[in-house]
């Protein structure tokens, strides 16, 4: 059973996550953000990942630091579950539509962190999440996944279902790019015979 547990402290956050890749689906998450707690309880029943999260930040000065810190947590998380990495699939996509939304997200776990993010959200907040920290988000995810991570809204109405559509394709792409094939059992997903 890949799983990890992660804590992280600093003046700004104090975040305690545990996943298990092979989970059912059964989250516990509490940011202090409600809608990017929906976001992570999405993320983790399409993924199929068991997530436990608690982030106790400075909401008082602004929700910057907690939002980029749990995507930071998240992306250690499934760095740490994830090992050497033998044996996965390595890289995953999926394409979720949202009602009238579209949405793509792409994902390499080959070790080298790059984003590219364009969600389409054209207002300033989403429930009570501020979307700008949408990118910083996912970023932080990025550099500590080890991961490319394309994200892309096609087109949408509703900012709701852009940042939702969001959520979900990364969950089915992560639960793809993270599951392991048989044939490759104990093999590096690279030519290199180095991630």
């Amino acid at each position: 059973m890949r799983s990890a547990t992660v804590e992280r402290i600093t003046r700004e956050t104090q975040i305690r996550g545990s996943l298990k890749i092979e989970g059912r689906g059964r989250y516990e998450v509490d940011t202090g953000v409600r809608f990017l707690d929906h976001m992570l309880e999405l993320f983790a029943k399409h993924g199929g990942f068991d997530l436990k999260l608690r982030a106790a930040g400075d909401l008082d000065v602004d929700q910057h630091h907690t939002v980029e810190d749990v995507g930071i947590v998240l992306g250690q998380l499934f760095s740490q579950a994830l090992g050497d990495r033998r044996g996965v699939n390595r890289a995953g996509y999926f394409v979720m539509p949202m009602d009238e939304t579209l949405a793509v997200v792409a994902v390499d776990l080959g070790g080298r962190p790059a984003l590219v993010y364009k969600d389409m959200v054209k207002v300033r907040l989403v429930g009570d999440l501020q979307t700008e920290l949408l990118e910083d988000f996912f970023g932080g995810f990025a550099n500590q996944a080890g991961a490319n991570l394309h994200v892309k809204v096609l087109y949408g109405r509703s900012n709701h279902h852009k940042v939702e559509a969001i959520f979900k394709c990364f969950a089915r792409a992560m639960k793809f790019a993270c599951s392991k094939d048989k044939r490759l059992r104990g093999e590096l997903p690279s030519t290199k015979g180095l991630l």
